[in-house]
């Protein structure tokens, strides 16, 4: 399903088996002018995300057939729109297992439907702002060239020795801030408020599931990563 000349709004998936959690979640979405499909089966999802355009997945983890970490990881092979992960455990594996596999945002149940729509729209301007490429005269602010990654604020993209490196929005945005902060060490509570725009627990592993597939996407060795650089018990800097 492709995009029209009339379509309005975002186009959001959403894939829960709960029908009263998935149905209030439509709604609430829908008040706000969003374009819904849903479906409470993964297999019924992951035959729609080869046909259907979309701006946006919300995934609840446990599926009967399908779970949602499956359907994020298949939805991260061609696609690089938010995911936002719904699960009713509190395991901190379940969320750093979903945000390593590309996943932008988790909310555990039970929640508050705004709470919801709130991580949506937060979500989408983010990706409305990463696809928008301009015909701007780039500056010194604009691009950074460090030992051969190279980052386009304008394009935002992302090339690593001539190569495109698809980052997703999040990805784009971690990277682009430890840039623009070269030299300083940036901690993971500065890191995830000014990315995530929202207040950083003590408890929360969200921006090191992030750097951890930074660093896969860019060839990082383990030991001794050339770009993105763990100050222990401090942050990350880009050096």
């Amino acid at each position: 399903m492709l995009r029209g000349e009339n379509d309005l709004g975002e186009r959001i998936l959403i894939v829960d088996d709960e029908k009263e959690i998935a149905d209030l979640v439509e709604v609430c979405l829908k008040n706000d002018g969003y374009e819904i499909i849903k479906y409470y089966t993964g297999k019924e999802a992951l035959e729609s995300i080869e046909n259907v355009e979309f701006d946006l997945a919300i995934l609840d983890v446990m599926l009967p057939d399908i779970d949602g970490l499956h359907i994020c990881k298949k939805i991260r092979e061609k696609h690089y729109y938010p995911i936002i992960m719904l699960t009713a455990k509190v395991e901190g594996v379940d969320k750093i297992m979903g945000l390593t596999l590309g996943a932008d945002d988790y909310i555990t149940k039970p929640f508050n439907p705004l709470e919801v729509v709130a991580r949506v729209k937060s979500q989408l301007r983010r990706y409305k702002k990463y696809n928008q490429v301009g015909d701007v005269r780039l500056n010194s602010s604009s691009e950074y060239d460090i030992n051969g990654l190279i980052i386009n604020k304008e394009s935002h993209k992302c090339a690593l020795f001539g190569n495109e490196v698809a980052l997703t929005p999040i990805e784009f945005s971690i990277l682009w801030y430890l840039s623009e902060n070269r030299g300083r060490v940036v901690s993971s509570e500065e890191l995830f408020e000014a990315v995530w725009e929202e207040k950083f627990l003590d408890n929360n592993n969200t921006v090191m599931a992030h750097i951890g597939r930074l660093r896969e996407k860019l060839n990082e060795p383990a030991k001794n990563p050339r770009f993105i650089k763990t100050v222990w018990g401090v942050g990350y800097k880009i050096e």
